[in-house]
């Protein structure tokens, strides 16, 4: 199912792209603009999950195809190294919310400031001088407008989305009693929000206690574990 997933993703983005970059106007007055751009911002969003994923070997259970869907996921998305952001994401599940967390900002936890420091973490000059390449080669076929405005903006506004849902808002300050031992704090229960919002990221502690749920499974964990929580409630 994990791989099903992946694919449709993938394909999605790059369909959808495609289709942007050859018939869809820039015009902020046209009426299908902006849920084109939305879409398209949410879909890059779900080509960092799905790496993300293969990053905990969720995707599949085949470890070469796992990696693989992995690495075309995050060159798709920005030109992005895949072994880099593993090594990365694996120290923030060992230090989560702590000085040894590469996510996570000591000190001043202003939001752009915190995605600015988090971006340092991942971005390099050889995935700048990557995107810029097929940027220009890309220039044979489609404008630099489109290309701009639907393919680099999208993926420029989806590290917003997942930093906000999957790093600022689950472990910035206060780290609370309720959130250990992961100094993560979850979304509250509606599953349409959390999928929209970030595919079901927003439920952080739930990932952080079993990394190895995909995101499509999250909401199940969600509901068990609202209902052991509404259990022992009653008991009390």
């Amino acid at each position: 199912m994990g791989v099903l997933i992946a694919f449709v993703i993938i394909l999605s983005w790059l369909t959808h792209l495609i289709y942007l970059l050859s018939y869809q106007p820039v015009n902020v007055a046209d009426l299908w603009f902006w849920p084109h751009i939305l879409l398209q911002i949410w879909l890059s969003t779900g080509l960092f999950i799905t790496a993300h994923d293969a990053m905990h070997r969720t995707v599949s259970s085949n470890v070469k195809l796992n990696n693989i869907l992995g690495i075309i996921s995050t060159f798709l998305y920005a030109g992005m190294f895949y072994q880099k952001l593993n090594s990365k994401h694996q120290l923030h599940h060992q230090f989560p919310g702590t000085s040894g967390d590469p996510d996570y900002k000591t000190g001043n936890q202003n939001f752009f400031s915190w995605w600015f420091s988090f971006m340092k973490h991942y971005i390099t000059i050889w995935q700048m001088i990557l995107m810029a390449a097929i940027f220009n080669i890309l220039l044979i076929w489609y404008n630099e407008l489109q290309l701009l405005v639907f393919w680099v903006l999208p993926s420029i506004l989806a590290t917003f989305q997942l930093f906000y849902f999957g790093t600022f808002r689950p472990h910035r300050l206060p780290h609370t009693a309720e959130m250990q031992p992961y100094n993560s704090r979850t979304q509250k229960r509606n599953h349409l929000w959390a999928l929209v919002s970030c595919y079901f990221f927003g439920y952080h502690s739930e990932h952080h206690l079993s990394p190895k749920t995909p995101w499509w499974k999250l909401y199940e964990l969600k509901n068990e574990r609202t209902h052991s929580t509404n259990i022992k409630s009653e008991k009390i």
